[in-house]
């Protein structure tokens, strides 16, 4: 796994992106799914200059920005569009 922008405690390195940070500490343009509802219940994700993923839940634009790699986001895209995931939102 690729961890040069953060490790595994949260500590930031001298980019001073860490997993877990406030989301409003990144300067970064978040976007969320044009199928997202107008309540805010959405998921946004923001491609952070090293190459990395933030996401954030947008009921809590505050709250914590967990990062990810490409390769992990890739793997989850690639598992949501094979639907993989289906089952969590089945009524």
């Amino acid at each position: 796994m690729d961890h040069d922008v953060y490790d595994a405690y949260g500590v930031a390195d001298a980019s001073g992106v860490y997993n877990g940070m406030a989301a409003t500490q990144l300067r970064v343009a978040w976007q969320k799914s044009r199928h997202s509802n107008s309540q805010g219940s959405c998921v946004e994700f923001a491609r952070l200059p090293g190459g990395e993923v933030a996401v954030r839940n947008s009921r809590f634009p505050d709250g914590p920005a967990l990062v990810y790699t490409r390769a992990e986001i890739e793997a989850m895209l690639l598992g949501i569009k094979d639907g993989e995931f289906d089952h969590l939102v089945a009524g």
